[in-house]
């Protein structure tokens, strides 16, 4: 077996383990026609791995240039989300499809311009956004009418310096796939989607942080609130809206019912093949070190305080479900350690031992102070 077909095989095995909406990966009653603006990333070959097992027909549609060898057995067609560069939306000019699904659209033009375009021949298109669409500070326990945040400028098309820009420019995007489509839209609000084959290293950095073992520091406290949503449950979730033509806006994070930093914290001990001891630092004092952010978590109090609390009822009552965390930490660890070698480079961890080292120098000594 080729090194291509391994990868292959393996991708679609860890999008499909520990199924959370169990008989969903039969075949689907009728056949869809599915159109991917990406596909190749992270969510995407989960929703191609669902999807397949699923019976649907795929088209997938990016620049070619994230892991291009990746499912030679699917129509791809190659292009570029910004209409003025290059062959731009060329190649989507012609096909009809029964929903599409955008998981690479961050700025409204582009968004806009492909929507517009597949309007007439798509049935319903299924917008990827983020929970950072709403307006900061969070509140808590937040639903889908929650203020949305907006643009100083609604023509920028810059993230903008610390990702300013990013929450603005999805909400922004929303609206336009919205006003392209409308009554035809499902606007999903993933929070931090976690998993095998994350490439972000933001959650990946916990499990395998833990599995070096010796002293690990954690910030906050064990009972500040955690949400996140693995990708195969997201993934197994968008084909489900998709086969019953479910629209509307969705916060799509999980788990169903509340759960705490230190579960996930325990979790990540659990799975490890060394031991370890933790420092907590608390979240006040983390706060006011701007330079040193631990991904995913956030300070339960102050402009962050309801960063973890979003109600997701609708997605729930929609057909959402999820494994537990235990099971997306200790798959993701393996899945790390036993990625193929030309993978390897692929994860960028998002805090390094050198950082965390820094944390606990400026902890120990504020408390000596």
């Amino acid at each position: 077996m080729s090194q291509l077909k391994r990868r292959q095989v393996l991708q679609a095995g860890l999008a499909l383990s520990g199924t959370s909406l169990l008989g969903q990966v039969m075949a689907a009653t009728k056949p869809l026609r599915i159109l991917i603006l990406g596909g190749t990333g992270f969510l995407g070959p989960a929703i191609v791995a669902v999807a397949q097992a699923r019976g649907h027909t795929l088209t997938l549609f990016n620049r070619g240039r994230t892991r291009p060898g990746l499912f030679p057995d699917i129509e791809k067609r190659q292009g570029d989300r910004d209409p003025n560069k290059g062959e731009g939306l060329k190649s989507l000019e012609t096909g009809e499809w029964d929903v599409v699904f955008d998981d690479s659209g961050y700025y409204p033009r582009m968004v806009g311009a492909s929507a517009n375009l597949l309007a007439a021949r798509v049935k319903q298109y299924v917008y990827i956004s983020s929970i950072s669409c709403y307006k900061e500070p969070n509140p808590m326990y937040g639903d889908e009418d929650a203020p949305l945040a907006t643009l100083a400028d609604p023509n920028v098309e810059e993230m903008g310096k610390n990702f300013a820009n990013y929450g603005g420019l999805k909400a922004a995007c929303e609206a336009a796939a919205e006003k392209a489509l409308p009554g035809r839209t499902t606007i999903v609000r993933p929070g931090y989607i976690v998993g095998p084959d994350d490439p972000t290293g933001r959650f990946t950095y916990w499990p395998v942080r833990f599995d070096k073992g010796g002293e690990v520091v954690v910030p906050g406290a064990p009972t500040d609130p955690f949400q996140l949503i693995d990708v195969r449950d997201l993934a197994e979730w968008l084909v489900l809206i998709a086969e019953t033509r479910t629209t509307g806006r969705f916060n799509a994070i999980g788990p169903e019912k509340a759960m705490t930093w230190g579960r996930a914290v325990a979790a990540c001990q659990k799975a490890a093949s060394a031991s370890s001891t933790l420092t907590w630092v608390p979240g006040e004092f983390m706060a006011k070190q701007e330079d040193l952010e631990f991904p995913i978590w956030a300070p339960f109090h102050g402009d962050t305080k309801g960063f973890h609390t979003w109600k997701n009822e609708r997605a729930v009552k929609a057909g959402m479900r999820f494994r537990p965390v235990e099971q997306t930490v200790a798959d993701t660890l393996a899945w790390y350690k036993g990625q193929l070698k030309e993978e390897k480079g692929r994860v960028k961890m998002a805090f390094t031992a050198e950082q965390e080292a820094e944390v606990l120098k400026r902890w120990k000594a504020s408390k000596a102070g």
